[in-house]
This record gives C-alpha cells, structure tokens and sequence, in this order.
C-alpha cells in the first residue's frame, strides 16, 4: 500500500484557486442534491483540548475524506499552532488510504473558494470594489477567491492591526493582475464604497452597519462559526437575501444567522443545480453565510490529489 504526504508548498503548487472554486461548486450542488453523505462533526475531548473529525463522502464525484482539526490554547507554550488540521483522503471504493494532507493550507483553498463560489453567483457582473475585514490567511484566501471570478480594481482593508494589514497590502501589490490597496480610515468609508464585502475575521461583534451598503453588494461572511459569534449585524440581514452552504448547519452554528432570526432564502447548492436563482437585480443586496463543511474538505482534497499525481508532487510512502 502507498500513500502520498503532501505538505502545505504542495497543496498550494498542485491546485489554483479558480480551479478549488469549480470543486467547490460541485461539492455544494451535490449536497444540496441528496447525493452526499456527511455525519455531523464528532469532538473529542481531553485535558488540554479538543480534536474535531469531520469526514465527508460525494456520491457523485466520488470524492471521500476525513479532516481531523485539533485546538490546543495551550501549545504556543510549546512552539506549537493552537489549531493543527489534516486531512485523509481514501478510495471510496475499497476504503484504502490515498493521500495525507497538510490540513490548515486545504482549509484555506476551500474556504476562499467557498466565497468566490458565492461571488460567481451572487456578486454583480461589474463589481470591481472590495471592502476585506481581516488581514490573515483567511482574508487572503477570500480576496483572492473574489479576483478569480470578478474583475477587483480596488480594495480596502480594515483590521484593528495595522501592521498586520500593511503586510498584507505589501503582499497583494506582488499579485499578477494586483488591485489598487487602501487600508481603510473607518469601517463605514470601506463598506460604503464596496461592491463585495468580504468578512473573515474573529469577530464576536459586527463589524459594520448594514445600513452603510449600497444597493447591489453582495456580502460573504466566513469568520463566525459559533452561535455566540457575529460579523454581520441584524441590518444587513434584514436588507439582504440570504444564502448559506447548508441550512441545518448554518442554524446551528452560524450566530450572524441565529442571532438575527436571519430566513435563510437559498442553499447555494440550490442555486447552482438551477432550483433557486443566483443574483436576481443589480440593486438586490446578498448575503452568503459559509460555517464550513466537510463535503469541501473532501472534494478540495480530492482535486489535489488528482492533481499532484499528474504534477508529481509530494512524498509516495510505501506503507507495506
């Protein structure tokens, strides 16, 4: 038996983000569709943490793997992330291992790709305006998800750290095709001049007041993923059409949606299979709510490995 270890450099080498969004998309409309199986995350706990396992299988697609998050507060005493993720990809046919992945790099492909998901259906044709709350991996996966569905001319970053978004700023001007990049003078001047919003933060209060949005933005919120937790207020809900990657999910962990007693409109697995519309006017606000799940792991995952097979990345183990 042989397994493919694939670190971090070689999930970002093996797959574009354009190409994680089209997996994505199939994920999603195969859940919507009834033809994916995926248990509700399992915890473990123990003295010093908590191991998440989320594990997903795509009928249709046949993508089949499991992500195993761990959250220790503890372990930046020991040189150590606070969060560690990897994933597991198997044969859905016999059950063997196939590949074990660096899991933080793959979470931040798919989530970026959730969003821009939501962008290619939801997002105006002209948007070309970004407001981007949030300067970490998360932010950047977003924004970058945004560029490769829409034209993006220029952003404008709000984070309470301004070295953390100056470096980010830095960053994005290296990108081919590089939006012009302001760090914001307030919350509202981004908001108000955005096009796309873009949320991707720890916050547990909102970060701006819906009532700031022009009409036509669309809104994607990633960072909340607790019933407690909220980046988007009750204003833009009330505003906005809502669309969320799965609605029982959504209702159990996603606070901008609890919260605001949110009515969830669409999957956005409806919307792609056609059983709901996408962006309906250029003056209709949308709002897209992603608490993650493991039908992207798993397909995000299954995209790699087809294509670090073809590239020939990573280490082949021989395991017998």
């Amino acid at each position: 038996m042989q397994i493919r270890v694939l670190t971090a450099a070689d999930i970002r080498a093996a797959l574009s983000m354009t190409a994680a969004i089209d997996a994505v998309g199939r994920a999603y409309a195969q859940l919507s569709a009834g033809k994916a199986t995926m248990p509700l995350r399992s915890r473990f706990h123990t003295q010093k943490g908590v191991t998440l396992l989320m594990p997903a299988h795509l009928h249709d697609s046949g993508d089949f793997a499991v992500k195993i998050v761990s959250v220790y507060a503890d372990n930046p005493k020991l040189g150590l992330p606070t969060v560690a993720a990897t994933v597991l990809a198997l044969d859905p046919q016999t059950g063997m291992p196939l590949a074990l992945m660096e899991g933080d790099s793959l979470t931040a492909l798919r989530t970026g790709a959730a969003g821009g998901v939501a962008a290619r259906y939801l997002a105006r044709a002209d948007a070309e305006n970004v407001a981007l709350f949030g300067a970490g991996v998360q932010a950047r996966a977003q924004l970058q998800a945004a560029m490769a569905v829409r034209k993006i001319e220029r952003v404008w970053i709000v984070d309470p750290f301004e070295s953390t978004a100056r470096r980010l700023a830095d960053d994005i001007a290296g990108w081919p095709d590089a939006p012009a990049v302001t760090l914001a003078d307030s919350p509202q001047s981004a908001v108000a001049q955005a096009d796309i919003v873009l949320a991707a933060t720890t916050a547990t209060t909102p970060l701006f007041d819906g009532n700031e949005l022009k009409p036509g933005t669309h809104v994607t919120g990633v960072g909340s993923f607790t019933p407690q937790m909220q980046e988007i207020d009750a204003n833009t809900i009330r505003r906005a059409r809502v669309v969320v990657d799965q609605r029982d999910a959504a209702m159990a962990e996603a606070g901008d949606i609890i919260i605001a007693k949110a009515t969830i409109d669409a999957e956005i697995g409806e919307i792609i299979n056609g059983d709901k519309p996408g962006r309906q006017n250029d003056e209709e606000i949308t709002f897209f709510k992603s608490v993650g799940l493991a039908v992207q792991d798993a397909v995000t995952a299954g995209a790699v490995l087809k294509a670090a097979e073809e590239k020939g990345l990573g280490t082949v183990i021989q395991m017998s």
